[in-house]
């Protein structure tokens, strides 16, 4: 039976965001969620949609690692590619779930080449020390670890590849 999840997502700095997600599929080691409804305006990255407002999401949590992943789409259900957020690992907390963003973000299209995103947020958040010497040394060791998965075609990890959204949709049935 899936799971109703209230994922609160902070960002350093900003407001606190609630989403409503549903579990799909509880492993130890990844959490599928899926938000039928992005309640955001459109998003776009170099000039293309790469999310719209009322889209779904499909979002990978991987327990313990310093980022989530999410499948995003037009409102078609078309996939336009992968977000990857770096972030603090997310705390689990029953049915509500905590996300503390870290600023820098992957955008990986369907067709192009990926780009890194916020990477101006980031440094203002480490020179106002909202973001300490400590995490972001973990930031930039997560982000060139992505980097080098990145250039062997090994990113997003192959589940992410996998549960795409009628999968993810199909897995709710279940």
């Amino acid at each position: 039976m899936s799971q109703l999840i209230q994922f609160e997502y902070h960002r350093p700095g900003k407001d606190t965001t609630v989403y409503e997600e549903i579990l799909v599929l509880d492993r130890p080691d990844v959490k599928v969620l899926l938000q039928e409804n992005y309640a955001g305006n459109d998003v776009a990255v170099g000039g293309s949609v790469t999310l719209q407002h009322g889209a779904p999401i499909v979002w990978f949590i991987f327990d313990g690692a310093w980022h989530d992943i999410g499948s995003f789409h037009l409102t078609d259900g078309t996939l336009t590619g992968w977000y990857t957020n770096l972030s603090k690992p997310v705390v689990f907390e029953q049915e509500k779930w905590i996300g503390n963003d870290l600023f820098l973000d992957l955008w990986q299209p369907i067709q192009g080449q990926p780009i890194w995103l916020d990477e101006d947020e980031f440094r203002s958040a480490v020179e106002t020390r909202l973001i300490d010497q400590a995490t972001r040394k973990r930031v930039l060791n997560e982000k060139a670890l992505i980097d080098l998965q990145v250039s062997q075609g090994e990113w997003p990890p192959p589940i992410v590849r996998d549960i795409d959204l009628q999968q993810a949709r199909a897995l709710l049935e279940t």
